[in-house]
């Protein structure tokens, strides 16, 4: 994860991705919650199942280049997949995604805790 960012952004580059991965994760955690509350076909569940659990790994910012590719995929997959009156919000999310998969989660998150640069004193 280190080679992949080494510096994981801090000050106000890091802040500015934290609102991403809060503003996209929250999205999709809606989008997941939603779906298990309209009280659908088993098989809907499975669909937003996804949703779910990318929204909060993105909050947390845990395997972020993961969970922002997974987050592009499923919101072209929901773009594809569904005729509702939610196709707005999917061009953005596939754009976060992508930026969040490519940049990094920042320094506010769990994976700048695991994989960040440590500090050692002697």
């Amino acid at each position: 994860m280190r080679r992949l960012f080494s510096p994981f952004a801090r000050g106000w580059p890091g802040a500015g991705l934290f609102l991403l991965r809060i503003a996209a994760g929250g999205v999709l955690l809606a989008h997941g919650i939603s779906g298990f509350q309209s009280g659908r076909a088993s098989g809907s569940v499975l669909f937003t199942l996804p949703f779910a659990l990318d929204g909060a790994l993105l909050i947390v910012g845990l395997w972020t280049p993961l969970a922002g590719t997974l987050a592009a995929a499923l919101s072209i997959w929901g773009a594809v997949a569904t005729h509702n009156d939610r196709h707005a919000e999917y061009p953005l999310l596939i754009a976060i995604g992508i930026a969040l998969a490519l940049v990094g989660p920042g320094a506010f998150s769990i994976d700048a805790r695991l994989f960040g640069w440590k500090r050692i004193d002697l």
